[in-house]
């Protein structure tokens, strides 16, 4: 079983920006409804696909990271190629809605 990533600041690089294959970051918040129902779906992917890596990032343990990417409302999605976010998208996704944005038809 695959897991997600938790993601701090301190590992943001190394595990989002260095990462050779495509990455889902999830930014999300502990008092999020819409984000809990998200993560199972995040969590679902990340076991699925091997194609991608994917991170969840806390913003209120790493606002520094939600500064640094303009984060004005959670959930938000990232997906980064090659160390460069290439897609963003607020707001709960269902599972199709987030393969698309990675880039992968189910």
């Amino acid at each position: 079983m695959k897991e997600v990533t938790a993601v701090t600041t301190d590992s943001f690089k190394e595990a989002v920006l260095q990462e050779t294959k495509p990455v889902l970051v999830d930014f999300w918040a502990e008092w999020c409804g819409p984000c809990r129902r998200m993560s199972p779906i995040v969590d679902e992917i990340a076991e699925e696909t091997e194609a991608i890596k994917v991170c969840k990032v806390n913003v209120d343990e790493n606002p520094q990271l939600a500064g640094l990417y303009h984060i004005q409302s959670v959930p938000t999605l990232m997906v980064f190629r090659n160390g460069q976010p290439t897609v963003s998208k607020a707001g709960l996704r269902s599972k199709q809605s987030i393969l698309q944005m990675i880039g992968i038809n189910s």
